[in-house]
């Protein structure tokens, strides 16, 4: 099991990393632009890779079904966020929420919360909103925005495989209490860009 794990959270990294070197390559217009920018966007903002991250990481500590069902949850609801923020329609304090997720979702895995499934996915729908809206408010205006939006859910997608490798990885005693300090870290990293100080 932790061998799978190990294996896509590398796979993971890699197309992260491949895509970072493509972005450089390609930024531009057209549906290539808009795809290679979608995707690296999210990696880009370390508010968000540490939210996108946590969402995987919470969904271990809740186990089966959230497991699967949070990060299918988050990229739904951001891509509806990302929809709202291409046509303009306003968010009020989107920095702000989205530096509250990581503070929340660094908190409820450092404090180990077992919230029911319905919860679970509404703290990480409202999240989303946040998130996506950034997305859809930074994109480029050569690009297509249906491509930009496939990249940025493909990438989000990817940081909650790092998340859930994380949390398998961590698996036993000493192996959850490493995970409740990431959560904590994250939280802290949150709280850094709440306040500005980040």
């Amino acid at each position: 099991m932790i061998d799978r794990w190990s294996q896509i959270v590398t796979t993971a990294a890699f197309l992260v990393l491949i895509s970072a070197t493509a972005a450089t390559a390609h930024e531009g217009a057209g549906h290539g632009g808009g795809f290679i920018s979608g995707l690296t966007h999210p990696i880009f903002g370390l508010d968000h890779v540490i939210a996108m991250v946590a969402v995987g990481l919470w969904g271990v500590f809740l186990g089966r079904p959230a497991l699967f069902i949070l990060p299918i949850v988050f990229p739904l609801i951001m891509a509806f966020g990302g929809a709202m923020g291409v046509l303009g329609i306003p968010v009020p304090a989107v920095e702000a929420g989205i530096a509250a997720s990581a503070v929340v979702l660094g908190l409820l895995i450092a404090f180990a919360v077992k919230a029911p499934l319905p919860l679970a996915a509404a703290i990480v729908g409202v999240f989303a909103i946040f998130h996506g809206h950034a997305h859809g408010t930074e994109l480029p205006e050569s690009a297509s925005a249906a491509t930009y939006s496939i990249g940025f859910v493909l990438s989000t997608g990817m940081l909650h495989l790092v998340g859930i490798g994380l949390g398998e990885v961590m698996r036993g005693s000493i192996g959850r209490i490493a995970a409740r300090g990431l959560g904590g870290i994250i939280a802290l990293m949150g709280a850094a860009f709440l306040t500005g100080l980040a």
